[in-house]
């Protein structure tokens, strides 16, 4: 049997591997993990044009990956920040300025039944500002193998996941001011479409409602509140409060939506759930979730969750689509330092008067982001001082700044020509 020229999928993650151990200058896992998939994915692209099955595949030699391992190293040694750079000036810059290329729509229509998503400059602004509540948010939902490639399994986590109301599923909830009660007219397709029954309606209409008395008649509920002669207002005011009643799936998911992934895995489609509404901790409870792979908009959500790395890891990943979808490219690293910034401390802080800029220790810095007399006058009173040991405030009073060659400190004896004719003459 001759031996294959390529690799073994096995001797490409060892030798990558190595990189990320090298005792002078390791290449960042990130990288690491980018070049892995990248190889893996060419490699599953040719064997698709070969029509052959690519496990086992590379399609890539020692010298091919020795010469690609070589210049990775060399744009990442190219690519190091020297100490003194003005880091945060080249970031603000560098996403400032696509900034203002980026349009001000608010929302996007991609088909008639898609969801709304806020996209460009609203988007951004509402990911720096760290938004406890986002305007569109959603939730990208994977399954797990048993269920994503079956579309009627897929459906019905989809149900469990949509919130679906009494007003969901009723034709009508009518007023019967002869008999002083409710009446709910259950729609039989609707409940059939949702996977509901009428008594699972019942049940959920009286629990945890004492006050109530609840009879199933067919596809008809009606509800009594148990007193004697209610007045219309209140009759008003439950028939309200019944619309609301949550029958089946989560708060705050408002709709769901069913589409094929756009990377398939395998030759069957292998489908996931979009929402419209985030609630990402119960969603990941759910039986069939694929909780490695589901994502949601809502950052803080994601903290909560699943703690701050993960949410700075979502404040880089969102910022960078957002402009991607605007055809705008912007280095991570800049994004990674927003990003690191707003979430060091372990909480999600903006950047603002009301997070960042505004709990800065020097009075001149918070002065000149934003209501420059307050904090002046606010200072003043309190009697404090500005040590002046940061970049901002000492250029506004025109000192030499800790960056470049002004982050060398050198100190030199007066007596220096004494002392070197000394030395000179031992």
């Amino acid at each position: 049997m001759v031996k294959s020229k390529y690799l073994t999928p096995k001797e490409v993650r060892a030798t990558i591997t190595k990189l990320g151990e090298h005792e002078n200058k390791p290449i960042p896992i990130d990288i690491l993990e980018q070049l892995e998939e990248k190889i893996f994915n060419r490699a599953n692209k040719i064997a698709k044009s070969l029509n052959i099955n690519p496990s086992g595949k590379s399609y890539i030699t020692k010298d091919q990956l020795r010469t690609l391992i070589n210049e990775i190293i060399k744009s990442f040694q190219f690519a190091q920040i020297d100490p003194g750079s003005a880091v945060g000036m080249v970031a603000a810059q560098s996403i400032g300025e696509p900034g203002t290329q980026m349009t001000l729509r608010t929302f996007h229509f991609a088909g008639v039944r898609e969801m709304n998503v806020t996209l460009g400059l609203p988007r951004l602004i509402e990911i720096v500002d760290a938004r406890r509540n986002p305007s569109t948010p959603t939730m990208t939902v994977a399954l797990e193998p048993d269920f994503a490639f079956n579309p009627e399994k897929s459906k019905e986590i989809a149900r469990n996941i949509e919130l679906t109301t009494i007003s969901n599923i009723a034709k009508s909830v009518d007023l019967d001011q002869v008999n002083q009660r409710v009446t709910i007219v259950l729609d039989t397709n609707l409940l059939e479409d949702k996977g509901i029954t009428a008594e699972e309606v019942k049940i959920k209409t009286e629990y945890r409602r004492s006050t109530l008395r609840v009879e199933l008649e067919n596809n008809l509920i009606h509800v009594t509140l148990d007193k004697e002669n209610p007045p219309l207002s209140e009759l008003q005011k439950l028939s309200e409060k019944i619309r609301q009643i949550p029958i089946k799936g989560l708060k705050g998911v408002k709709r769901v939506l069913i589409r094929k992934r756009k990377v398939q895995t395998s030759d069957k489609p292998e489908y996931e759930v979009i929402s419209e509404g985030s609630n990402f901790m119960d969603t990941l409870r759910i039986p069939g979730v694929d909780p490695q792979r589901t994502m949601t908009n809502h950052i803080h959500e994601i903290s909560e969750t699943l703690g701050i790395e993960a949410a700075r890891n979502s404040i880089l990943n969102e910022a960078l689509e957002v402009m991607d979808k605007q055809g705008l490219e912007v280095d991570p690293r800049h994004i990674s330092l927003v990003a690191d910034l707003m979430t060091y401390t372990g909480e999600i802080r903006q950047i603002g008067r009301h997070g960042i800029s505004g709990e800065n220790s020097s009075i001149l810095v918070r002065a000149a982001f934003e209501v420059t007399v307050k904090h002046l006058l606010d200072a003043a009173i309190r009697g404090e001082a500005d040590n002046l040991v940061g970049i901002i405030e000492n250029v506004m009073v025109g000192q030499e700044i800790a960056l470049g060659t002004g982050i060398v400190d050198l100190t030199i004896n007066p007596n220096y020509r004494e002392y070197s004719n000394l030395e000179k003459l031992n």
